[in-house]
């Protein structure tokens, strides 16, 4: 499976699928096509982390004062269903291996692993 999980109005996430090749791979816009509870499980089952998912620089983690506050996995779990901004992005998915947000490092890692 090859599936990318973005948001078309993020810059930082066109600037991505700019950069990388993304032939072959399913695009998701969570906006308009919100992750699923399915879909989320799958993500959790190759990063065994929720918390890895959580964009904790979303406008709405700060508003709602979830730094302050001690957050469990399913929390996260919680959060992420709800509102899509809380999904770090971009996220993609190449068979079993999951490449979770924007920084140099993963799409690095993530252009090696596509070639």
């Amino acid at each position: 499976m090859k599936k990318v999980y973005f948001l078309q109005t993020c810059d930082t996430c066109k600037r991505i699928l700019k950069e990388v090749n993304t032939e072959g791979f399913e695009l998701q816009n969570i906006k308009e096509h919100p992750v699923t509870a399915a879909q989320l499980a799958k993500m959790f089952a190759i990063s065994n982390s929720y918390e890895d998912l959580f964009n904790k620089r979303s406008r709405l983690y700060n508003s709602l004062g979830l730094k302050d506050k001690n957050l469990s996995e399913n929390d996260y779990k919680n959060y992420l269903l709800e509102e899509y901004t809380f999904l770090k992005r971009p996220v993609f998915i190449l068979e079993d291996e999951i490449f979770i947000g924007n920084s140099k490092k993963v799409i690095a890692n993530l252009k090696e692993k596509i070639g």
